[in-house]
């Protein structure tokens, strides 16, 4: 209970951020310019607060907001394509109570997963600048130390592969230098687990490079990762 509370307070923080001007006027702009299909609907623009079971232990982790997507929705991979794939595969594997979210109040709940990124808010070209990824990177070390039954880290591509690891460095890890692929999965000196996989973008999804078999394998590793676990590590409701 204290671990929920402290994580709200921090989404509220993380909210009301406004460390880096540029995406604070692009977010802005965002909603000002909306396209004819979204004419209706009424903007988040704002850093959009990381979501999930607060007793997860599958951490996934993503670049930052789509300007159409969560920037529009007020929800992480919400109402754009990178999340129709997500969101299906996370169903598929027991992680999910539906296969896809169009917005913020369609019932979605997430089982044993929680769903961060490495920016909070929606950058220009999808490519947030080195500092603004700095100014941001405080939430998700403190996300680290309180969502403590963490046992799968899923990074989606490389930005956030890099990110994960810099950040379990921060809290004291020895790591080697990893290599980021799709589908590799490093262990980690205390019993958790990276599984790194591509983001399921447009970029990755429309040109192959990223297939569904592919991208359900990364899911299907998690979940068997989850079952070997020794009985002490287990959760309850599994």
């Amino acid at each position: 209970m204290f671990e929920t509370k402290t994580l709200i307070r921090l989404q509220e923080e993380v909210i009301s951020c406004r460390k880096c001007p540029r995406l604070v006027e692009y977010r802005q702009e965002v909603a000002q310019q909306k396209p004819r299909r979204f004419q209706d609907w009424s903007y988040w623009s704002r850093p959009l607060p990381s979501f999930g079971d607060p007793r997860a232990r599958v951490l996934l982790i993503g670049l930052a907001p789509a300007a159409q997507g969560g920037n529009r929705t007020g929800r992480m991979f919400t109402g754009d394509r990178s999340g129709d794939w997500l969101f299906e595969a996370l169903h598929r594997f027991g992680f999910a109570s539906q296969p896809n979210s169009d917005s913020a109040n369609d019932g979605l709940v997430l089982k044993d997963c929680y769903i961060t990124a490495t920016v909070r808010c929606a950058p220009p070209q999808n490519k947030p600048l080195p500092e603004e990824t700095e100014k941001c990177r405080p939430y998700f070390q403190q996300e680290l130390a309180l969502l403590d039954r963490v046992r799968v880290f899923i990074p989606l591509g490389q930005v956030a592969f890099g990110q994960l690891l810099k950040n379990l460095r921060w809290e004291g890890l020895n790591l080697p230098a990893l290599k980021f692929g799709h589908g590799q999965v490093f262990p980690l000196p205390d019993t958790r687990t990276i599984i790194a996989s591509y983001h399921p973008s447009q970029q990755n999804t429309f040109t192959g490079k990223l297939t569904r078999d592919m991208f359900h394998r990364v899911f299907e590793m998690a979940r068997e990762h989850l079952n070997s676990l020794v009985p002490s590590e287990k959760r309850k409701r599994w």
